[in-house]
């Protein structure tokens, strides 16, 4: 029978105040609406963020990867080692670009990209790599980073769902040749949507600043094909307002993980690197019968996410005659898909509501952990 319960405490959900409405009214008043001031000043504060590097905002995060990615040369006849288990926008914008992504294996700690099995995915044709920060655990960039020079690759974080975390004291988007966030309502900040690409490199930093323009920085003084994938003036209004109240969101995050930590005892949670600084996008665990616990959850008021049921290798854009394609032997991707289900660490969130997430998930994975050693027994 469902159990009666209080409000909701949602998985996630962006935040919009009354600082965010006066800054887009404020641009909509002024007229400067595309690719004007707003955006300027909003790539210069983001460098702060990045260790100081060239920032180049673009619609979204996908355009940011897609665009690094050309930028960088990268196109027919190249392959690019990405994981599988990220969202499906890691492995579209290869094939975007004109290349093959391959597949690599994860960590089954962090749910990053496993740098023994990047080594091994290397070959003739490899361009670049795509570590994903997943769900704000930056990836293992001191061993990725000595591979890829070794290699000669290119190393282009997607750093999507990491605004502020670190490794080693160095940001995210300054691990990598080039890094690129997302802005999307559900990230640590958002824009209501939007990307930025970092890098250290200047002349990499006007090709994405040509190609997000239709290739030209006069009007009409075309120098390569572009697109428009421009930010609007809008949207960079909001996500400085939203890059203000970044390090304090990102501390109530940290906090909010910590107690959850202290708290969980039914399922182990997630671990966190030596050296990263890990700012909890998802805080993600593992539980077995996921479909049972999240509906136990869920009648207790505990909203959960799955994220990512599919690994890509297995959707359709990538299957082989219909069927996963057998070089990609990924089984920790496998079963990291089949077990992990994230609970609200959101800012929004407040001690009460985290004290009922563990609560429930005590109750419920524990129950079920407890019925399957009875069953064994």
């Amino acid at each position: 029978m469902p159990v009666e319960t209080e409000r909701t405490v949602p998985a996630a959900g962006p935040v919009i105040g009354e600082a965010e409405i006066a800054a887009a009214v404020r641009v909509l008043r002024s007229g400067r609406v595309v690719q004007g001031p707003e955006v300027a000043a909003f790539e210069d504060e983001f460098s702060a963020l990045a260790g100081g590097r060239h920032c180049v905002a673009v619609n979204s995060g996908t355009s940011a990867l897609q665009l690094s990615l050309t930028a960088l040369g990268i196109g027919t006849g190249d392959e690019v080692v990405v994981p599988s288990f990220t969202f499906a926008a890691t492995a579209n914008v290869v094939r975007l670009a004109g290349a093959e992504p391959v597949f690599a294996d994860i960590d089954p700690a962090t749910f990053c990209v496993d740098p023994d099995a990047v080594a091994a995915a290397v070959g003739p044709r490899t361009a670049a790599i795509i570590p994903v920060h997943l769900y704000g655990h930056p990836a293992a960039m001191d061993r990725i980073g000595p591979l890829a020079e070794r290699h000669g690759l290119a190393v282009v974080e997607d750093a999507c769902q990491a605004h502020g975390a670190a490794l080693g004291g160095t940001p995210a988007g300054a691990l990598g040749t080039v890094g690129c966030f997302s802005f999307y309502p559900t990230k640590n900040m958002h824009a209501l949507e939007g990307g930025m690409v970092t890098t250290a490199d200047a002349e990499t930093a006007r090709t994405l600043r040509l190609l997000r323009n239709q290739g030209m920085e006069q009007r009409y003084a075309n120098e390569i094909v572009g697109a428009n994938l421009r930010l609007t003036d809008v949207a960079a209004a909001i996500g400085r307002e939203q890059l203000k109240r970044l390090p304090e969101w990102t501390e109530r995050r940290i906090a909010n993980a910590r107690f959850l930590d202290a708290k969980i005892t039914a399922v182990a949670v997630p671990p966190v690197a030596d050296g990263a600084r890990h700012v909890y996008h998802q805080y993600t665990v593992r539980v077995a019968e996921r479909d049972a616990v999240q509906r136990g959850l869920a009648e207790r008021g505990i909203g959960s996410a799955v994220y990512y049921p599919a690994p890509v290798h297995r959707l359709r854009p990538y299957l082989l005659d219909g069927r996963p394609d057998p070089r990609w032997d990924l089984p920790e991707t496998e079963r990291a898909a089949a077990e992990v289900l994230s609970l609200p660490v959101h800012p929004s969130v407040g001690d009460e509501d985290l004290a009922r997430v563990a609560d429930a998930v005590n109750e419920v994975a524990g129950g079920h952990r407890a019925a399957a050693g009875r069953g064994t027994s």
